[in-house]
């Protein structure tokens, strides 16, 4: 690739010459030119600038003087085969980012333009646009500089570590920041292991290399939206696995069914405000436990006994259920109704997308469980004085299967009940429901055994399955 640069201040690249933009030059990876546009300047004090039109501060760089010295550089009567860009370094530019300079990157030939004072007379970009070149004004950040060598130094040199042999280990470009997963680069560590108090992470050390290689995309991913989240909402979900999904559903972005990004979603604790919000959810989400072996009406006689809000307002009330939700917070479109009467599917309450229980044994002051927990199946033994507690409900909304909402659901809702106490969980699903099973096997849980289970007077099959907390996680 051949890079010119033309300048008032060519000294201000001699920069380029260090590291290894300069290596990559000597070597002829990289053919790089520096120009004085003051050559261009005839009269005596070799003026490249003036007042300008119209009134205002500072001066503009001139027309003139530039197409002289773009026209010596820039092949534009006679295009050099290959691609030729024309760069304007200014504030006032599309923003330069990484995927700018992949791009760049396959070019044969940039010339670098690099105004001072108020910049370059804007007939100059304009020209040499409608003479076919291809022109790009970019500015590299949102704040000014004096003038467009810095930005041009800047520029070069995420451009020219893209090419061939400029670095000498290609495979620092994958997992580097900005990279084409969008996402920003892990914490990256050396030895000694253990400095000022500070240790690495002993996967680090493990020779687990499946391990490694998960935890440090754990840790992109959180970094990325701790310190970007425009980056967060710009992922493309093409690119994330069910474990990113995850990892991105906890930290507080969900991946919609067919959406072209990641969407904000809060996980938290329940509250009495969510009870109308969650039996809405219930009675949309529960037949997709057990829709194709149970009747209709045996569901339809469940929901409406069962999951109705004054159960859940007793368990957002009660210190022995630890109920946590999912809230979408991204605006949702509404259908305006005629009349000025109000739209229908106008939320009157929280967003909520999913939802989990956990319900632990221990009776209150009369004696009572909580209300709803089911009996415990016999093949769920636990030693003496363990705290046993039902993982009654993890469900999300359809529009967000696969979103990584339910593995992160689990998650919390058993962090929340092992910090209450809850040492051993158990839960019964449908033997027919094998997509649920698979997901509470990744999350530590195994089978012990069946129950039968009444839905709306209709018998129902379930593998139960327990997990003991710490294990799994």
């Amino acid at each position: 690739m051949r890079i010119d640069v033309v300048s008032i201040f060519p000294d201000y690249l001699k920069v380029l010459d260090l590291s290894l933009i300069g290596r990559a030059a000597g070597h002829g990876t990289l053919d790089l030119h520096v120009h004085d546009l003051r050559d261009h300047a005839h009269d005596r004090h070799r003026t490249v600038d003036d007042t300008p039109l119209g009134g205002g501060a500072g001066m503009v760089m001139k027309p003139d003087v530039w197409g002289e010295a773009l026209d010596d550089v820039l092949a534009v009567d006679a295009p050099t085969a290959g691609r030729q860009v024309l760069i304007v370094p200014t504030p006032s530019g599309e923003v330069f980012t990484q995927r700018t300079a992949e791009d760049l990157a396959d070019a044969d030939a940039l010339v670098f333009a690099c105004g001072r004072y108020e910049g370059i007379d804007a007939r100059v970009p304009e020209h040499y646009a409608s003479r076919g070149i291809e022109v790009r004004e970019l500015s590299i950040g949102d704040y000014v500089l004096n003038g467009g060598e810095v930005a041009a130094i800047v520029m070069i040199e995420a451009i020219a570590r893209l090419l061939p042999g400029v670095l000498g280990n290609p495979e620092s470009l994958v997992e580097e920041s900005h990279g084409a997963a969008g996402l920003l680069e892990y914490p990256v560590h050396t030895r000694p292991t253990r400095w000022r108090g500070l240790e690495v992470d002993p996967v680090l050390l493990s020779g687990d290399h499946a391990r490694i290689a998960r935890t440090r995309r754990d840790q992109a991913i959180a970094r990325t939206v701790r310190r970007r989240p425009d980056m967060a909402a710009s992922l493309d979900p093409t690119r994330l696995d069910r474990e990113d999904r995850a990892t991105l559903a906890s930290l507080g972005w969900a991946v919609p069914t067919g959406a072209a990004h990641p969407v904000p979603v809060r996980i938290r604790t329940a509250t009495t405000c969510d009870a109308e919000a969650l039996a809405d959810l219930a009675a949309r989400t529960f037949p997709d436990a057990c829709e194709q072996v149970i009747a209709p009406e045996s569901i339809a006689r469940h929901i409406a006994t069962n999951l109705v809000p004054d159960l859940f307002r007793a368990w957002a009330e009660d210190d022995r259920v630890d109920l946590i939700v999912a809230e979408l917070l991204a605006p949702q479109p509404v259908q305006e109704a005629p009349g000025g009467a109000e739209p229908e599917g106008t939320p009157t309450g929280p967003d909520l997308v999913g939802y989990a229980a956990v319900l632990r044994e221990e009776p209150d002051a009369a004696g009572e469980p909580p209300t709803g927990i089911d009996p415990r199946p016999a093949c769920v033994r636990a030693r003496h004085g363990q705290v046993v507690g039902e993982l009654s409900k993890v469900y999300v909304d359809s529009t967000m299967r696969g979103s990584g909402l339910t593995p992160a659901l689990m998650s919390a809702v058993t962090r929340q009940a092992t910090d209450h106490g809850t040492s051993l969980l158990w839960l019964g699903t449908h033997v027919t429901n094998k997509r649920a099973q698979k997901a509470y096997k990744r999350a530590g849980f195994r089978q012990a055994g069946t129950r039968t289970y009444n839905v709306g007077g209709q018998d129902a099959h379930d593998v139960v399955m327990i997990r003991r907390t710490g294990e799994g996680q």
